[in-house]
């Protein structure tokens, strides 16, 4: 399988085939043009993953082809071929949209780890921007990811979403549970009635059959009104049973009625209120264990769990955080009226390496802080020391430094720089290598 296709731009015609000859024994596959019009020409016959240029070219040079090749196809990842003195030149074409500039003479193997990063990129996008153009609701963009863990539990819901059958998801806190239930119910047949969500932790013992069942008026002292309960409210529809492992034991008893008979009665009546509801709940505990254990009823986990999806911890979706972080800070800019963002290559890589205990809720939160300008997190808690490369770790570690000086400074680039204790130019060439954003200095 290729790695992806590259169009090759370089006047000379040795170095233009002896990058194509490395590029195709590194799995890639190639194109070549000896001038940017031939290059274009190229471009508007096909679809490439990279575009690798030379910088000097006679007549339109690398950054004038850069230029037009990202009007024709803004997401096409251009890397430059700078000489020795075009670096100043580069850093202005990076700040136009350039993915990367390398030095000449430059390293085969760099250049490969590049496009490899490029193509991922260019990927990442496709698969963001097929999100946002799908017509009505999918799966796809609800439950997002690449991995085969994520399309098995996509898979699993579709199998499910129509089926009348009550769901257990198992899982680590922030790992997705909520979203895959709201995925079943939304994309499902019950989805014109309502989804109604319940923190089983979180409902006092005193209230819970008035929560849940609702009440006649006068049924107790202060009940001055009729109330429908939340399990009749949901009819039609679905409930979700938010961590179901922490309910306590006699509420557990009640709540098992209800799911065996499909009947509530409210409190100060004799009225028995059929209900039509799917159950959906949810543990990041083992019930079977726990019900042998004793804590919890081994009818009712018999009762809620004639179909368990398992929803994967991120650790066991790594293949995802890049475009997961991409998804919630495309998302997140919407939100607060910001720019897309385009998180650097080094970022992303080192997001992917790092352990992720909070899971996706920790990785969205991340992603809104980006956005917002402020440090993902510290440098230390990367997760950069074992997985990534070392010029991997030095950039990341680089773009977060010279972010967090820029946020300390509000955005005023020479305080930074002082900070740093860097030339203001220096600073202002990693800021363009890094695309990091700058908080305009209140």
């Amino acid at each position: 399988m290729s790695l992806g296709s590259v169009l090759i731009v370089d006047d000379e015609e040795t170095m233009r085939q002896s990058t194509a000859e490395w590029l195709t024994l590194s799995g890639f596959e190639t194109d070549t043009a000896a001038d940017a019009h031939a290059a274009l020409a190229r471009l508007a016959q096909r679809r490439f993953d990279a575009l690798v240029s030379d910088v000097r070219m006679p007549g339109m040079d690398g950054v004038a082809l850069l230029n037009a090749a990202l009007e024709a196809d803004p997401g096409l990842p251009v890397v430059l071929l700078t000489g020795h003195g075009d670096v100043a030149l580069a850093v202005e074409a990076m700040r136009a949209g350039a993915h990367d500039f390398l030095e000449k003479p430059y390293d085969a193997d760099h250049l490969v780890a590049v496009l490899r990063r490029a193509v991922a990129t260019r990927r990442m996008n496709d698969e963001l921007e097929r999100l946002r153009e799908s017509a009505g609701p999918d799966i796809e963009q609800r439950f997002v990811g690449v991995s085969r863990a994520a399309a098995s539990v996509r898979e699993r819901l579709t199998q499910l979403r129509d089926l009348d059958i009550d769901v257990l998801l198992r899982g680590e806190t922030g790992a997705g549970k909520e979203v895959a239930a709201r995925a079943l119910h939304d994309l499902g047949k019950r989805r014109h009635r309502p989804f109604v969500a319940i923190n089983c932790a979180a409902v006092p013992d005193t209230i819970f059959e008035s929560e849940m069942f609702g009440h006649d008026r006068g049924a107790f002292t202060g009940a001055a009104a009729k109330r429908v309960g939340r399990l009749e409210h949901a009819d039609g529809g679905t409930v979700f049973l938010d961590e179901i492992d922490a309910m306590p034991l006699p509420l557990q008893a009640k709540l098992l009625r209800v799911i065996q008979d499909r009947i509530v009665e409210p409190l100060g009546s004799n009225r028995q209120v059929p209900v039509d509801v799917r159950f959906v709940a949810a543990t990041k505990a083992d019930l079977k264990a726990e019900s042998d254990a004793g804590r919890f009823r081994s009818d009712l986990y018999f009762r809620l769990s004639t179909v368990e999806v398992a929803i994967p911890p991120l650790d066991r979706r790594r293949d995802d955080i890049p475009l997961l972080f991409r998804h919630f800070a495309a998302d997140a800019a919407a939100r607060h009226g910001f720019d897309r963002p385009t998180p650097p290559p080094a970022l992303l890589a080192a997001l992917a390496a790092r352990d992720w205990p909070g899971n996706v809720r920790e990785l969205k939160a991340a992603a809104e802080r980006y956005v917002l300008g402020l440090p993902v997190e510290a440098g230390e808690s990367l997760g950069m020391d074992e997985a990534a490369s070392l010029p991997e770790r030095v950039a990341a570690f680089e773009a977060q430094a010279i972010h967090a000086a820029l946020d300390l400074s509000g955005g005023n680039a020479q305080a930074a720089a002082d900070h740093l204790r860097v030339p203001l130019r220096t600073l202002n060439e990693k800021i363009a290598r890094y695309r990091l954003r700058r908080r305009a200095a209140s």
